[in-house]
């Protein structure tokens, strides 16, 4: 089709190009990229503090044209990283975007970051085992070879 109508194929593409490069820009943010800025901004993520119940609002509230769905996946890998899950293990306050203390964290949320970090403790060594166990068969499975090859080479010197 763009062979058909030369002079008008390059206005179309222009005006596209324009507009996406505008548009996607609020858009384009991706959940890292977002958590980053939120890290930069607030002193309750820079510091991986417990963050408060509702930290979602509070973030609309002072962000209105962040993306809810960006937003909640980056606060999903936020409170999913390992120094989260540590710091709230032992934490007992919440803290609101600014750093300020709030209410209390509850010992079911504590459990909760323990048990993860357990999940997370004991699926890690599991896949380093498997990691060692593999590694070791292979070099069983080398040295088989390695004598099955020099058993052959003995007895097709002597043939």
């Amino acid at each position: 089709m763009k062979s058909m109508n030369t002079s008008l194929t390059p206005q179309p593409p222009v005006a596209e190009t324009a507009t996406a490069a505008a548009a996607p820009a609020p858009a384009a943010q991706t959940p890292r990229s977002l958590l980053k800025q939120l890290q930069s901004q607030f002193p309750a993520f820079r510091d991986f503090l417990p963050l408060s119940i509702g930290i979602d609002k509070q973030l609309l509230a002072v962000m209105p044209e962040l993306d809810r769905k960006t937003m909640r996946t980056a606060l999903g890998i936020h409170t999913g990283s390992l120094r989260y899950l540590k710091v709230m293990e032992k934490a007992k306050v919440r803290y609101d975007l600014d750093g300020k203390p709030g209410a209390e964290v509850t010992d079911t949320h504590r459990a909760h970051a323990t048990q993860v970090l357990q999940e997370r403790y004991k699926k890690e060594a599991e896949r380093k085992k498997a990691e060692r166990e593999a590694k070791a068969a292979e070099e069983a499975a080398r040295v088989h070879a390695d004598k099955l090859n020099q058993l052959a080479a003995k007895f097709s010197k002597k043939g």
